[in-house]
């Protein structure tokens, strides 16, 4: 299954790209997939993600063990500085 993933500000940079769609195998978890963006991104993405939430399909994910389905849209949304 494909899932599309949004990098917003500090993830952008650290992931290198706006967008990218990631193949993952059938029911896998938001958490499955953080740990896949760990895996292509070792980097400097990892550190982004501990810190960062995610919207699944426009809705903010408080649970990583949510499953995905095929198609879906995470955006990976660093904490964002402002007043």
């Amino acid at each position: 299954m494909t899932v599309l993933v949004r990098y917003f500000a500090s993830a952008r940079a650290a992931s290198g790209v706006d967008e990218e769609k990631v193949q993952l195998n059938a029911g896998p978890s938001v958490g499955d997939l953080v740990a896949e963006l760990r895996r292509t991104h070792p980097e400097s993405l990892p550190r982004v993600l501990d810190a960062a939430s995610f919207l699944l399909d426009g809705v903010a994910v408080r649970d990583r063990a949510r499953v995905l389905t095929d198609g879906a849209r995470i955006d990976v949304l660093p904490p964002f500085a402002g007043g």
